[in-house]
């Protein structure tokens, strides 16, 4: 789980999209933002001068800068000192502005990244504070295959030998697409939103009992993987005899949830057993599962038919 990031990673990564340049705290590159929830007190990770909760990344504009050219000497040294103080993760000017001396000074002194870039601060906040968000985001890694199915994202489960690759290998061939194998990272961005993507070093793989490791991109073509995608469903492969003959598992079907992070995950059993088509029972699950989510339940309907035509007397 990714809990923290250093001020270099963060260059690393954006510095090419942003077009940021080093200005001076280059010895600061290894200063870490944790996540919030291992802090007294959660950090504002980008923005403007905050006085309450500073932020870890601070983004200089031109306002910033015709601020402090207002203020005297003393009190303009004191104010910088005091940015410095709040160990920001780094330090950004906006639009290629020209950095003061005595700014540049202070962020050598204390050791803090000093960047510039040509965007402007809006941009600079909104692609910052997306980037931060997500990469400090609450993270967990699930045994399974990571399938896109009719436009939602489902993770097939089961034991090893359940039969999850043939299953994906199917549900590709049927013109589903593959976004993980094995071992898809789950990421939550938002309260109610779980992202899966899948490892660097898997990327494109698939491996089946008997064939090894496919790349399903070059044997399937690109509309066949997808980088990420949001988990809304999973598909459970139990392996037993025969499916479960309880009355009203047989109109409901085995369904239950699952916790994933902080969020509970609809899960759907489908039993594994010869004869059974599990590329259309997965597809059915799915289509069921869209129905519910859109407040159509066919064993509930059926349930409150059954319960009129009791009440009517129409049965014998």
């Amino acid at each position: 789980m990714a809990d923290r990031l250093r001020a270099h990673e963060l260059f690393d990564e954006l510095g090419e999209r942003l077009e940021l340049r080093w200005l001076g705290g280059q010895r600061g590159g290894h200063r870490v933002i944790e996540r919030g929830e291992h802090l007294s007190r959660r950090p504002s990770l980008a923005g403007y001068r905050n006085v309450i909760h500073p932020n870890k990344v601070q983004i200089i504009g031109s306002a910033e800068l015709a601020w402090l050219d207002g203020l005297d000497a003393r009190t303009r040294w004191e104010v910088l000192l005091k940015v410095m103080e709040s160990r920001p993760l780094a330090l950004v000017i906006t639009q290629n502005q020209s950095c003061p001396a005595d700014l540049r000074d202070a962020a050598e002194e204390s050791e803090t990244p000093l960047w510039v870039s040509p965007r402007r601060g809006f941009e600079l906040l909104n692609l910052l504070q997306y980037h931060l968000a997500r990469a400090l985001a609450p993270r967990v890694t699930l045994h399974g295959v990571f399938m896109e199915i009719y436009s939602i994202g489902v993770l097939v489960t089961g034991d090893s030998g359940a039969g999850k690759s043939e299953l994906a290998l199917e549900l590709i061939s049927r013109g589903h697409r593959r976004v993980a194998d094995d071992a898809p990272e789950f990421t939550q961005i938002a309260p109610d939103v779980l992202d899966g993507t899948c490892p660097a070093l898997l990327q494109d793989l698939l491996e089946v009992r008997g064939l090894g490791v496919l790349n399903i991109r070059e044997m399937f073509g690109d509309t066949a993987v997808k980088r990420n995608k949001y988990l809304r469903l999973i598909v459970h492969l139990e392996q037993t005899p025969e499916p479960s003959n309880e009355a009203m598992a047989r109109i409901t079907g085995e369904s239950g949830s699952r916790k994933v992070l902080d969020l509970d995950v609809p899960v759907v059993e489908l039993p594994v057993a010869a004869g059974r088509n599990l590329a259309v029972l997965t597809e059915a699950a799915v289509r069921l599962h869209l129905l519910r989510s859109k407040g159509m339940d066919p064993a509930a309907a059926f349930l409150a038919r059954h319960s009129a035509f009791l009440q009517q007397g129409d049965l014998p």
